[in-house]
């Protein structure tokens, strides 16, 4: 009688990389070199001024539909992948019923300012203190708490049908793991808890004391998780039947993985729809005094680690408004070219405060301007300074995070749509004057979602061997001289102060 074979071992884990423009899958091999790619926009809705709302529909399926296309694309089935990665925009919240899986709303977007009121009546009854003892965070529209207190406040009956245990709340992570599992898995990962005003730091675990103030039944929140370890397997998708899914991370801590910044100091960049600076603080929990804030940046075999971050709310979607709300360029990438129209901003500054100021500012009120117009001032004037802007505010972040931690940092490793500009990036290290390094893989993001999943699975045996997969793929090394940079963010801060509500 002949034995039989082995089962050839599975060589692919596939990162699902759900964003706020978009929804990427990429399917990554053992060395973490992308086989396949998928990407997919999906529309954007703005009912009112300083309202943001995704169909939740949309997320499901662009997610589903580029799964399938990266697997397509790579010739892979289900039998050729490990395991599977979550990645998700944070904050943005969910809410839905339990029996059905219908939403009852759309998605409210991170970048969403409605709860402005309610974070200002908390400010009054003077509970921010309670909040950054225990989250870690500021009392701000940005996060999934007082979006979920919205929600449960304005849609008729929702509370009562909370408390009953009809309805699932969940930000993006967990409302694509319930689409996956087929409803069977109600639960996200630490990283994102993290991020809801509702969860403990030191815990790691909801917080019943912030759930009265917010008046949220914690029947209706999701079972909280390590960020590596399998959640459940696929079930809805006949294509990924039976796949583990065994990594979720926020995008931001996901990004931090992805880079190997795994020792504390460590910092990387984030410059996608908005700009996300983290710095490893290891497992320690560190307190900001300069208005970032402290997040978790993963558990794994129940071992917290933490992070300091500054989030920019509007970095790449400042060319997207040059793009579609301005016609200034046909695409996103024209943007580089128009700006290399002209030798410097001749003065102009754009600050694009659509959705308020986070990080260091955190003013909800705050509205773009444009400062410096001339009648000589071009298009290409207008593209230099949407580009700087970009530049100037993770500067600002980074200032303030060397300011906490106390030392000068030594480098920024750098990731996400925008760093294929190079003049973005010169311009960066030049405002930093420290290197910042573009690594050869750039969708590390994505790329953090699987080697999560991976480790929870033995695809890749330790961070160690993960750490020697990262490579640099270009440094930028300051080059312009510190007095004109000096001079650059002088203009840049007046133009902020108009800025500001304050």
């Amino acid at each position: 009688m002949l034995s039989r074979r082995p089962a050839p071992p599975m060589p692919f884990v596939l990162a699902l990389d759900q964003g706020t423009t978009s929804s990427r899958a990429i399917v990554f091999d053992r060395r973490g070199r992308a086989r396949g790619v998928a990407q997919q926009e999906f529309t954007q809705h703005f009912p009112q001024p300083g309202w943001v709302e995704h169909d939740p529909r949309d997320l499901w399926t662009t997610t589903r539909r580029t799964a399938l296309a990266a697997l397509a694309e790579a010739n892979l089935t289900a039998r050729d992948i490990a395991a599977i990665g979550l990645t998700n925009q944070r904050e943005t919240t969910l809410l839905w019923d339990r029996r059905t899986g219908r939403p009852l709303h759309r998605a409210i977007v991170w970048q969403d300012r409605r709860t402005a009121g309610l974070c200002a009546q908390l400010k009054r009854r003077d509970l921010e203190p309670l909040f950054r003892r225990k989250t870690g965070l500021l009392l701000d529209p940005y996060f999934s708490g007082t979006k979920l207190a919205w929600l449960l406040d304005h849609l008729p009956g929702a509370r009562r049908r909370a408390e009953r245990g009809e309805l699932a709340f969940g930000t993006v992570d967990t409302w694509l793991l319930w689409q996956l599992t087929g409803g069977r898995v109600h639960a996200t990962d630490v990283s994102n808890a993290s991020r809801t005003l509702l969860l403990d730091l030191r815990t790691g675990d909801w917080d019943d004391g912030l759930l009265k103030i917010l008046r949220i039944p914690r029947e209706v929140l999701p079972e909280v998780r390590d960020s590596s370890g399998i959640f459940g397997e696929v079930s809805s998708v006949p294509a990924l039947r039976g796949v583990p899914i065994s990594g979720i991370a926020g995008d931001q801590q996901a990004a931090l993985f992805g880079q190997a910044c795994f020792q504390p100091g460590m910092a990387k960049n984030t410059y996608g729809t908005g700009c996300f600076l983290l710095l490893h603080t290891g497992t320690k929990a560190v307190a900001s005094r300069n208005n970032l804030l402290t997040t978790i940046a993963w558990r794994m075999g129940g071992k917290t680690e933490y992070a300091l971050e500054g989030s920019v709310f509007i970095g790449g979607a400042v060319v997207q408004w040059l793009r579609d709300g301005l016609g200034l360029i046909a695409q996103s990438a024209d943007v580089e070219k128009l700006a290399a129209t002209v030798p410097d901003n001749g003065g102009v500054y754009l600050v694009p405060a659509f959705a308020g100021l986070g990080a260091p500012h955190w003013d909800a009120a705050a509205r773009g301007v444009i400062t410096g117009l001339t009648r000589g001032s071009t298009a290409g004037h207008l593209a230099r300074a949407a580009l700087e802007s970009i530049a100037c505010q993770s500067a600002d972040l980074l200032g303030a995070m060397e300011a906490d931690c106390g030392r000068k940092l030594r480098e920024l490793r750098v990731d996400g749509g925008a760093t294929v500009n190079d003049g973005l990036m010169q311009f960066q290290a030049d405002l930093l004057r420290v290197p910042v390094v573009r690594p050869r893989t750039t969708e590390t993001t994505a790329l953090g979602a699987a080697y999560l999943a991976g480790l929870a699975v033995g695809f890749w045996k330790s961070r160690a061997e993960i750490a020697a997969l990262w490579s640099a793929g270009r440094v930028f090394r300051p080059k312009a001289p510190p007095a004109t940079m000096r001079h650059l963010q002088a203009g840049w801060h007046a133009a902020v102060a108009r800025a500001t509500s304050r």
